[in-house]
Parts: structure tokens; C-alpha cells; sequence
């Protein structure tokens, strides 16, 4: 007696589809599982095995295979429990195995036969729409596996409601797609730049970041307002499109990390490890890879608060997703990529103490520890922030004030502008935003005159700014043309993008 179920596996953020082969076969009552199951996927048979029991049907005496085919790619997951029990039962006749050919199955079985709401639910759904099936899974899952347009859904409360379902004996109504203002993003009201007293050159440096979709290095001492300054960004960024959303919603649905009642992360992820992370933390790995928080500010911003307290060679590995927008993790037995486009929001303090340079607080570092302190800090890495922002002490005067100046709302109405003139700009390439400018583009987009020119010549000879500084300077010079409605780049333009390069002087 044999069957066959369709069911899926994720490998990265992706999902592939699986083939589970149920073989009963006369001999000593066994259960064998092969096809590179993880621990996870071999405790199944205990959970299977009480389910179908609990369910009111009977649990084969024979000698059971379980095959997963592909077989010589590693599997994962507890969404292998129900279609190894459906397969069992239509193994036996109780489910017709013509049944099984038009649908995938994934889920956790409880050992009462429920079903649980399992991991990575949004990426098996997409790939099952790519396959042409439709899709039977937890009730707990069909609001976020819902959002895929285009495919036949099922959600069931338990074992029983499927089985009965594919041998024709009860009707499951197909889940609706979930009302759309549920996707609506939404400004928050606890985190508006009005509330930051002074630091307005900082908030222009903000404002261009958030246009062109650069990253950024905020220099001060303690209490100038960096940390209150990068947890209102995401506040003026654009909002998600529905493809963005799709893709930071399959990260957060491998991990578990759905919000509650939410189908898709509808707003752009702020994420603020400390600074003690791990790199499989930070960049994503372990014995079973999973994403590390690189992934998780995937279309969102990663804010690094005390750079320098960093272990170097954690810092180390951001240089791949700085320049590619992805994680590449490679093991003996396979290499997955996860996504990892985000905006790099970081913070320091100028010295140990935080006080090089302050007018008011006499800085105790001597010359020595300064250097260290900033030589954690590779130069590489550095290259790869276009702006660097000195954010000096809030003044009593500001402090006082009650000139609350532009908040988020009118600031993102200015990026939205920004961004629309990009949109337009590489309407025909796959990138949104000026950050993200190849060279070719480069050269196409950013071509200043003769007067801007002369002036980049010389920052170059008098700051030993590198190639990769000069081409982030002209990318800066093109946002903030942007944001003033102008189709060249001006000296202007260029001379305040220049100013955003603080560090290189600092580290000249």
C-alpha cells in the first residue's frame, strides 16, 4: 500500500516543494523517515502517531517508510506532521489518492489531532501558487498565507476536517483574503521628529538619508539626542509597497515573528541590537541557519547605537549586505541567501569619555585612547556610510524653546516627493532609491558641471577621499537635487554633500 502528498520545505526565506512517499509494507510494526529529516521532522511519527489515534482512525500495524523527495536536500520544519498522517490514512483507503494530486498540505499536528499554526507559512503559499495547487493548512495560518492573490485556500481546525475534506465528506469553505485596511500603514503618534528640541542640521541630514535611502553615522556626546534622532527615521521614510511587505513579512514568517492578528508586517522594521551580538546574530547562521537582524531590518532601518563597542569583526560582516542587499551564509552541506537591504542608522561618541571637542566638558581621553577607540571602526566599513553627522550638545535656548519646527508628517511629505522623482528615474532598473546607484547609473544620473566638478577635485586631494567616497558623494549630491526639484547638480549640491563626509577628515 502506497500514497503520495504534496507538502513544502523552506531553504532561506524560500519554500521548495516535497514530495511525502508513504509506504506500508508487511513486517514488524516500524516507522522510518528518510529524505534528510531534521530532528524536528523525525519526531513527527510520535505526534502523527497520536493524532490519528485521537482522531478516530486507525494507526497502521505495518512496516511504515516515509520518503521526502527530493531527498538529498536537508528538511525542515514541523509542517511535515499533516502530510504524513494524510498520506498514512489514504495509504489505507481512507482518503482517495486522486484526491491528493491538486492539493499542497502543511501543518503541525497537535496530539489531539488539532492543528497548530507553524513557521514560514507565507513562503509555501507562494511557492504552491507557483505550482498551480491549492493549499490546505492551519486555521491559525490562513490570515497570513491569505495576502497571496491568486490561490485556492483551505484552513482546517484538525486532522478530522482534512480527511473528511479530501474524501469528499465535508465541505471547506475557502478563506477570504484579509480586509485591506489591515494593511494600511500608518504614521506612529508616539514618534515624531517635532519632539527632537534643536539638531536641525542633523534632521536635514535625516531628511536626505531617508530620501535617498542612505545610511548614516551620527557623531556626538551623550545625551545630544542620537539614539531619540534614529528611532524617529522610520517616521518619514515612504511607506511599504505591497511587494516590500511580501518580502520583510516571508522573513519575519520563517522566524515566527508575525505580529499578532497581522497577515503582513505592514511597517518598516526598526531593529537596535545590542551591542554585545554575536556575528550569526547580527548577520544571520547557526547550526540550522536562520536570519540574523540584517534580515530582519530587511526594507527597514539597522541602528547600530555605540558603534565602537561592536566587536570588529562583527562589524566586519555588514560590508556584504551594504553593497549586494543580501546575506549569503554558506555551510559544507548547502549556502543560503537570505535578503538584507536596510538602512544602516549607527551612533558614537567621539572619544571614550564622549567629550572630544565639546566647549562645555573638558574631553579626560588622551590622544592615544581616542585613536584606538576610533580605529575599531574599519576604514572599509566607514567608506560604506555615505553620510557622517557631527550631532553636538542641545543648547538651554533650544532646550526652552517652544518652536517645535517641521515634524514627520511634513518631512516624509517631502521624501515621498524625492522618492517619486527616483521612481521615475529607474522606473527600468530594480532599485527605488539613489542609494543604490551602480556605477553605470552613476555616470548616466549624476554628471555635475564643470564648477561642481573642480570642487569634488579638491575635496578629493585635500580630504584622500577614496573612489567609493567620491561616488557616495555624488549619489548624496543627486538626492538633494531631488528634494530641491533640480534636474542638475550644482556646486551647492555638491559642496553640502562634501560636508556630509566628516569622518573621512577625521580619519585622513
Amino acid at each position: 500500500m502506497w500514497a503520495r502528498v504534496k507538502s513544502g520545505s523552506l531553504k532561506g526565506v524560500d519554500a521548495f516543494l516535497v514530495e511525502v512517499e508513504v509506504d506500508l509494507a508487511p513486517g514488524l510494526p516500524a516507522f522510518t523517515t528518510v529524505g534528510l529529516p531534521e530532528a524536528a521532522v523525525k519526531e513527527s511519527k510520535d505526534r502523527v502517531k497520536a493524532a490519528v489515534k485521537n482522531s478516530g482512525y486507525k494507526f497502521p500495524a505495518n512496516r511504515i517508510t516515509i520518503n521526502l523527495a527530493p531527498a538529498d536536500v536537508r528538511k525542515e520544519g514541523t509542517g511535515f506532521d499533516l502530510p504524513v498522517a494524510v498520506g498514512l490514512l489514504a495509504a489505507q483507503g481512507v482518503v482517495p489518492p486522486e484526491n491528493l494530486e491538486a492539493y499542497l498540505i502543511f501543518g503541525e499536528l497537535s496530539l489531539d489531532g488539532r492543528l497548530k499554526p507553524t513557521r514560514g507559512v507565507l513562503s509555501i503559499a507562494l511557492a504552491t501558487r507557483e505550482a498551480g495547487l491549492a493549499l490546505i493548512i492551519p486555521k491559525d495560518n490562513a490570515q497570513e498565507a491569505a495576502v497571496v492573490t491568486g490561490l485556492d485556500l483551505y484552513a482546517a481546525d484538525n486532522l478530522a476536517q482534512v480527511v473528511e475534506f479530501l474524501a469528499g465528506r465535508q465541505v471547506l469553505t475557502p478563506a477570504p483574503p484579509p480586509p485591506t485596511e489591515t494593511l494600511r500603514w500608518e504614521l506612529p503618534d508616539d514618534l515624531d521628529l517635532r519632539e527632537v528640541k534643536g539638531q536641525e542640521p542633523v534632521k536635514r541630514a535625516l531628511l536626505i538619508a531617508a530620501a535617498g535611502g542612505h545610511n548614516v553615522l551620527m557623531v556626538g556626546p551623550p545625551g545630544a539626542g542620537k539614539t531619540m534622532l534614529a528611532r524617529r527615521l522610520p517616521s518619514i521614510l515612504p511607506p511599504l509597497g505591497f511587494e516590500e511587505a511580501l518580502e520583510t513579512s516571508k522573513v519575519y514568517s520563517i522566524m515566527g515573528r508575525l505580529p499578532p492578528g497581522q497577515a503582513l508586517v505592514t511597517a518598516r522594521p526598526f531593529r537596535a541590537p545590542h551591542h554585545t551580538i554575536s556575528d550569526a546574530g547580527l548577520i544571520g547562521g547557526g547550526t540550522q541557519p536562520r536570519p540574523g537582524e540584517v534580515s530582519l531590518a530587511h526594507n527597514g532601518v539597522l541602528f547600530l547605537d555605540e558603534l565602537p563597542e561592536f566587536k570588529r569583526a562583527t562589524l566586519e560582516v555588514l560590508r556584504q549586505p551594504l553593497e549586494e542587499g543580501r546575506v549569503t551564509i554558506s555551510r559544507a552541506a548547502s549556502s543560503l541567501t537570505y535578503p538584507g537591504r536596510f538602512m544602516l542608522v549607527a551612533a558614537m561618541n567621539p572619544c571614550p569619555c564622549g567629550f572630544y571637542g565639546d566647549p562645555k566638558r573638558l574631553c579626560q581621553c588622551t590622544p592615544k585612547q581616542i585613536k584606538q577607540y576610533r580605529a575599531r571602526i574599519s576604514g572599509p566599513l566607514l567608506d560604506r556610510i555615505d553620510i557622517h553627522i557631527q550631532v553636538p550638545a542641545v543648547k538651554f535656548q533650544d532646550l526652552a524653546s517652544t518652536d517645535t519646527g517641521e515634524g514627520s508628517l511634513e518631512l516624509r511629505g517631502e521624501v515621498l516627493a524625492a522618492r517619486e522623482v527616483q521612481g521615475q528615474r529607474f522606473s527600468r532598473s530594480r532599485i527605488y532609491a539613489n542609494a543604490q546607484m551602480t556605477p553605470r547609473l552613476l555616470k548616466q544620473h549624476c554628471v555635475p558641471g564643470p564648477e561642481a566638478q573642480r570642487l569634488l577635485e579638491a575635496a578629493m586631494e585635500r580630504l584622500g577621499l577614496s573612489a567609493r567616497a567620491y561616488h557616495r558623494i555624488l549619489k548624496i549630491a543627486r538626492t538633494i537635487a531631488d528634494l530641491e526639484g533640480a534636474a542638475d547638480l550644482s556646486p551647492t549640491h555638491v559642496a553640502e554633500a562634501i560636508q556630509y563626509r566628516t569622518m573621512d577628515r577625521k580619519f585622513a
